[in-house]
């Protein structure tokens, strides 16, 4: 808990920093704690297996989510209109589904599996891969086919949609 404060201090000085015309970096992911919840539902983080997500606002605190369709459907829906800074998730080709921790990749640039067998918090799960070559690799195992961020839509999200996804062209 005391790390993610002072990492949440550090991000407010770089937003603040910014304010006053500085040069500074772009934002960083940050790592859940044992404390951290999920934006849309309250759970917690770390009690869930499979990829989870953030987003970085122009101001205000970022939002976790421990499912990935959970981030798509916060982004794409109609009435979203924070400006987004950053958005992260995690590389499923490199942390543990069962344990996710670290990995944190930019959520535009990731290739995701959306489709596949393999469970995460809410049922079937999107996975996220910093490699074209983990996430065919990943597909080929669990199911599912390969998109990138912008392939996603919000018909695709809810759970019907989601079963059908492998035969969606």
């Amino acid at each position: 808990m005391i790390q993610m404060k002072l990492k949440h201090i550090a991000a407010t000085a770089l937003i603040i920093l910014a304010g006053c015309g500085k040069e500074v970096a772009q934002a960083i992911a940050l790592e859940p704690d044992m404390d951290t919840v999920c934006a849309l539902d309250g759970m917690v983080l770390k009690d869930y297996p499979g990829p989870k997500a953030q987003v970085h606002y122009a101001e205000g605190r970022p939002d976790f989510f421990c499912d990935l369709t959970e981030l798509f459907a916060t982004l794409l829906a109609p009435e979203q209109q924070r400006p987004v800074s950053a958005m992260f998730v995690q590389d499923m080709g490199k942390a543990s589904w069962d344990k996710p921790e670290g990995h944190w990749i930019d959520a535009k640039n990731a290739f995701y599996v959306v489709g596949s067998k393999k469970a995460g918090s809410m049922g079937p799960a999107y996975g996220a891969f910093a490699s074209s070559q983990d996430a065919m690799a990943f597909a080929q195992k669990e199911g599912g086919r390969v998109l990138r961020f912008d392939q996603i839509t919000l018909d695709m999200l809810d759970h019907p949609a989601r079963k059908n996804d492998n035969k969606m062209s």
